[in-house]
């Protein structure tokens, strides 16, 4: 009798393969913007803790000194967020002059750095491609799909993965269109040759010490903001993402690809 031979075992179904594409994400005008608002913002943050030194109270209206009741004191914060503030100041050791010095000529830096800007976007259309908020976007059911996508590490979609998702461009164009113009606008109204110059500015404000109240929130956001884009950059995968911001350039997040299945033999 002949031996049976075994039926041949079957090949092992091939691997999914990677789809690693690379796009052209940010612009130059981005880029430049985006570094150059790095520094300037540390340096603001550091030289505005030295000035709020000489007077870490906050008040509404026209007028407010030491026996004033304040509505806000830096006393009231934990202190360890205190040592902190104290060691990012700007200089390292208490100086008023100095500190006004670095916030004022980073001051011109972020708003010029702004107005050109926002002059290149809207050139190259970044703001119209990249920023436009929808009104489908901002819709609660899909917001709630966005948080929930987030809160999976799901920051791209799929579909478009270059695109900015809703909890972007909502955050972004705050920040642009919003907290940075209220700084800019609140520390005008803090000087007094502006308001002689321009009167309205406290009037739109209420007050220079509500105006330095609102500068004071208005920063306090942006600073929440710049932790949750750390926490989310991180996130999202560091190298990746900063080496986009340097080159313009992004490789899409890895995507299996299935392969097609083999047709059927036909009897």
């Amino acid at each position: 009798m002949e031996e049976a031979v075994p039926p041949p075992e079957p090949e092992p179904a091939p691997l999914p393969a990677f789809d690693t594409r690379i796009i052209y994400r940010h612009r130059l005008a981005t880029r430049i913007w985006h570094w150059i608002n790095a520094v300037t913002i540390f340096v603001m943050i550091g030289s505005g803790i030295g000035i709020l030194q000489a007077h870490p109270r906050f008040y509404w209206g026209q007028y407010g000194a030491n026996p004033d009741h304040p509505w806000f004191q830096m006393a009231w914060l934990p202190a360890w967020l205190n040592q902190w503030l104290d060691l990012m100041t700007i200089p390292a050791s208490y100086n008023l002059a100095i500190s006004r010095r670095w916030h004022l000529t980073f001051a011109l830096v972020l708003g010029f750095g702004l107005l050109a800007f926002m002059i290149a976007s809207l050139i190259n259309r970044h703001f119209q491609r990249d920023l436009r908020v929808r009104a489908k976007e901002v819709a609660p059911k899909h917001l709630a799909a966005d948080v929930v996508a987030h809160a999976r590490f799901d920051f791209h979609n799929p579909d478009d993965p270059a695109a900015y998702n809703t909890l972007q461009k909502l955050s972004y164009v705050a920040t642009i269109f919003v907290l940075i113009p209220a700084m800019i606008l609140t520390g005008l109204a803090m000087s007094p040759a502006m308001d002689a110059a321009w009167p309205w500015l406290l009037d739109i404000f209420g007050g220079r010490q509500s105006a330095r109240s609102i500068h004071f929130i208005a920063a306090a956001l942006l600073v929440g903001f710049i932790i949750v884009h750390l926490a989310l950059v991180i996130l999202a995968g560091p190298v990746g993402e900063v080496m986009s911001m340097i080159t313009g350039r992004w490789k899409l997040p890895e995507v299996r690809v299935q392969p097609e299945p083999e047709p059927e033999p036909a009897e």
